[in-house]
């Protein structure tokens, strides 16, 4: 009798933790669906492209999950060093001599992003199935874990080129970007979480295995996304204007005396070598990017990206440092310092944190309607340096968590500005190859950052960890002013007119 009373309960119990569960899947889908479609997301296609981001982000965390639980919990903290290092530096750094082919690579497959989109989803997911038969033999699961990430930058690099492909009208580039990174953060956490849950029952194999079907999933979504992600949008045909010409004639400059024909071998203004005119950068008239069918640079370079996306992508690529070095130099303080709380709880604490930051970024960015990513970018990269020379100062757990929120809280608002500055500022067919220097920057910085901050680790010693952090970002900080008043007062003044036009 006991032992079928106590069946019958066990049964009740799982028939109500099924339907708590079901519930809240459900509520969770409504939630994504209501945030993901809002201000006309849904009509043009931009909710599809959101969900899909989510989908992916789950993914990336159960590996994360996986990865974190092989290499960094599994071992001592001396061992745990070793092992981040050499993950570092076996999946990290071969990216960055890959990662410049991605974007030109883009940029010639103008046509059929969804399948593209797709196939990343798809190799990552056999990737999850091999590695899951690999977790204890790094000579496999470290050249897997690359693929992987070399997929999730091509992922990234397509996603952000057709963002403005399913723009509306009533959602500007910071609130898109935010809106979708937004939800990939809340699907990573949620992903997280039931990723740690699955990873103390069933260990990181199957860990792995559920990040495959998550995977597969996102890829038959990808392949909903609408036909207009598979080519850019045609410029709409000129029309000749009705009546007598007002204002100047087209091309002309205007300044104090009057309207001045440019001299003839100035070119349209707005136009660059191999594209059309208005997708140039704004500010790129100094020295305008060459795409490769002009016979120009082949490559994207931080040289030829123009100047102010060049701006962009240096004061994003110092925060992203800052976010690594102070993820693995917080981890490893916190295995070894005491700060009256246990270090399971302490690295938990850390990881909400970041997560809170993050999270605050994706709303900041979905309310800024102002167009303004340059302001965002320069007041977060202000507020960083003050935040972490102030926790240095009076450091103790409460500190390090403050610097983690504001560590996850600048990159991720830096990351959103700068996307949106390449998007408003860089042309359709040389978009890619742009984000790919973008992706390969941050993520060199990322690995540099992270790689310091497992060496300044061993002196285990907060209060120095954070005052060296908190020195380099007021230098970086200093140096990218200085080249941002030396850029704007080194502009060229208009040249004197050939002839005046009366």
């Amino acid at each position: 009798m006991r032992v079928s009373e106590a069946l019958r309960a066990t049964g009740r119990a799982a028939r109500s933790g099924a339907r708590a569960g079901a519930s809240a899947t459900r509520g969770t889908g409504r939630f994504v669906d209501r945030v993901a479609g809002a201000s006309g997301a849904r009509s043009t296609g931009l909710s599809t492209l959101i969900e899909l981001t989510a989908a992916g982000g789950a993914g990336d965390a159960f590996v994360a999950v996986s990865l974190a639980g092989t290499i960094f919990f599994s071992t001592s903290v001396d061992q745990a060093r070793g092992r981040v290092v050499l993950f570092l530096l076996v999946t990290m750094a071969p990216f960055a001599v890959l990662a410049p082919f991605i974007g030109p690579f883009l940029d010639r497959m103008q046509q059929g992003r969804r399948y593209i989109l797709g196939s990343t989803l798809l190799a990552r997911g056999l990737l999850c199935w091999g590695m899951s038969a690999a977790v204890t033999n790094p000579v496999t699961l470290l050249p897997a874990a690359f693929g992987i990430l070399v997929l999730q930058k091509a992922y990234g690099v397509a996603r952000a080129s057709v963002t403005p492909r399913l723009l509306p009208e009533q959602i500007t580039l910071v609130a898109a970007n935010a809106r979708s990174q937004f939800m990939a953060l809340v699907a990573s956490m949620l992903a997280g979480a039931l990723a740690a849950g699955v990873q103390s029952v069933a260990g990181s194999a199957w860990v792995l295995r559920v990040a495959m079907v998550i995977y597969l999933a996102a890829m038959f979504l990808a392949l909903r996304l609408p036909e207009r992600v598979d080519s850019p949008p045609a410029p709409a045909p000129a029309e000749p204007p009705h009546g007598p010409p007002q204002g100047p004639p087209p091309g002309n400059i205007r300044n104090d005396d009057g309207w001045y024909a440019p001299p003839p071998d100035a070119g349209p203004r707005g136009a660059g070598p191999g594209r059309p005119g208005g997708t140039i950068p704004l500010e790129a008239s100094v020295e305008p990017p060459t795409s490769a069918a002009s016979g120009g640079g082949k490559w994207r370079t931080l040289r030829n990206v123009g100047p102010v996306v060049g701006e962009a992508m240096r004061g994003n690529a110092v925060l992203r440092a800052f976010s690594g070095y102070t993820v693995f130099f917080l981890a490893f303080l916190l295995r070894t310092t005491h700060f009256g709380v246990s270090h399971n709880l302490a690295l938990g604490a850390l990881v909400a944190a970041a997560a809170a930051g993050g999270l605050a970024a994706m709303a900041i960015g979905s309310l800024v309607r102002a167009r303004a990513p340059q302001a965002i970018l320069f007041t977060m990269l202000t507020l960083a340096p003050v935040v972490t020379a102030a926790c240095a100062w009076f450091f103790s757990f409460t500190a390090a968590i403050a610097v983690a929120f504001t560590a996850a809280l600048a990159a991720s608002l830096a990351k959103l500005a700068q996307d949106s500055i390449v998007q408003r500022e860089i042309g359709e067919e040389i978009r890619s190859s742009t984000f790919g220097v973008s992706e390969t920057l941050n993520q060199v910085a990322n690995v540099a950052g992270a790689l310091a901050g497992v060496l300044v680790s061993m002196l285990d010693n907060g209060q120095l960890g954070l005052a060296i952090a908190a020195a380099g970002l007021t230098a970086a900080l200093v140096m990218l002013v200085g080249r941002r008043r030396h850029r704007i007062l080194a502009q060229p003044v208009a040249a004197p007119p050939r002839h005046r036009i009366r």
